[in-house]
C-alpha cells in the first residue's frame, strides 16, 4: 500500500490539513486540492447519498495525486467499510461512534489478520493492479490505514476514553455540529458545555496518544482549534469553498458595476 503521508505527519507530532468534499465528484477535484496543498481529502458517503461506484471513480483520479483519499461511510457495518479501501481508501472517518465495541468493529473491519477480519483481494483498485507478496501487502495496509472515528455525540464523548484506548484507532474527530446539537446547544460552539465535551475528547487523546481532529470553516477557527491541541484538521468544504468565494467576487464585481453605471 502507498505510504499514508497524513499518518506520517500526525506521528510526528505535526498538524495535517486537508478538506472534505460533499459536491464536486469530478476526475480533477483530488488532484486540485492537492494542487492547493491539502494532504488529505475526506470524500462523503454520509450525507451526499454517493454510491460506492462514485467513490470508486474518486479513489482512482484522487490516488494520481500526492495526497491521502479517505471516504467518510454511513454507519458502522463491516460492507460499509471494507468497501471504500477495497476500492483504494486510505483511510475512515466513521460518524456517530458511541462505544468501545464500534471502534473495535472499525479496526476489525479495516485491518487484514492478524489485527482484523477484512476480506483479502490482491492485485485490485487498493494495490494498484499490482503483484508482490501477500503477506507484505497486508502488513503494508494495517500499517498505513487510518481510521477517524467521529465523536459527535454525549454518549461518544462519555466513551472518547475507551476508543482512544482501541489499539488501530489514529484519530478521534469531533463532528461539531452533531456534537452541538445532541448535547442541547446547536450551533452554539462556544457554549461552556460544549467546550468541556471538546475538552475531554482532547484529554483522550492525550491519555492514550491519539491525535485530535476537527472541521473548521475559516482560517480563524482553525487558527483556534489549532492552539487548543488539535493536529488534524479540514478547512472547510468544496461547495462552501465555491460558494464563499463566487460571492466575495460577484458582490465585488457588482460594487464596481454600480459605481460605473453612476457614472464612475
Amino acid at each position: 500500500m502507498r505510504a499514508n503521508g497524513q499518518k506520517r505527519t500526525i506521528g510526528a507530532g505535526g498538524v495535517s490539513l486537508g478538506t472534505m468534499v460533499f459536491e464536486f465528484a469530478t476526475p480533477g477535484i483530488g488532484r486540485i486540492a492537492a494542487a492547493a496543498g491539502a494532504e488529505f481529502v475526506v470524500y462523503d458517503m454520509e450525507h451526499t447519498g454517493w454510491s460506492i461506484e462514485t467513490v470508486r471513480q474518486l479513489m482512482a483520479t484522487t490516488r494520481a495525486a500526492d495526497l491521502v483519499p479517505m471516504v467518510r461511510v454511513p454507519a458502522t457495518e463491516y460492507h460499509l467499510l471494507a468497501r471504500p479501501l477495497d476500492v483504494g481508501a486510505m483511510g475512515l472517518m466513521v460518524p456517530m461512534v458511541e462505544s468501545v465495541a464500534q471502534a473495535e468493529t472499525i479496526v476489525r473491519s479495516a485491518k487484514y489478520p492478524p489485527q482484523g477480519r477484512r476480506g483479502a483481494a490482491f492485485a485490485v483498485a487498493h494495490d494498484d493492479y499490482l503483484g508482490g507478496d501477500i503477506v507484505e501487502k497486508m502488513t503494508s495496509a494495517n500499517d498505513e490505514v487510518l481510521l477517524m472515528p467521529q465523536i459527535e455525540t454525549a454518549a461518544g464523548v462519555e466513551a472518547a476514553a475507551g476508543i482512544a484506548a482501541v489499539d488501530g484507532i489514529d484519530v478521534l474527530w469531533i463532528g461539531h455540529f452533531d456534537l452541538s446539537a445532541s448535547l442541547g446547544v446547536p450551533g452554539q460552539f462556544q457554549h461552556p458545555d460544549y467546550l468541556r465535551a471538546v475538552d475531554r475528547v482532547l484529554e483522550a487523546c492525550a491519555r492514550h496518544g491519539k491525535t485530535p481532529g476537527i472541521m473548521a470553516g475559516t482560517v480563524e477557527v482553525a487558527r483556534t482549534w489549532i492552539d487548543r491541541g488539535f493536529r488534524a484538521v479540514a478547512y472547510s468544504g468544496d461547495l462552501w469553498i465555491y460558494q464563499a468565494a463566487l460571492a466575495d467576487g460577484v458582490a465585488r464585481i457588482k460594487s464596481f458595476a454600480a459605481v460605473r453605471g453612476d457614472g464612475g
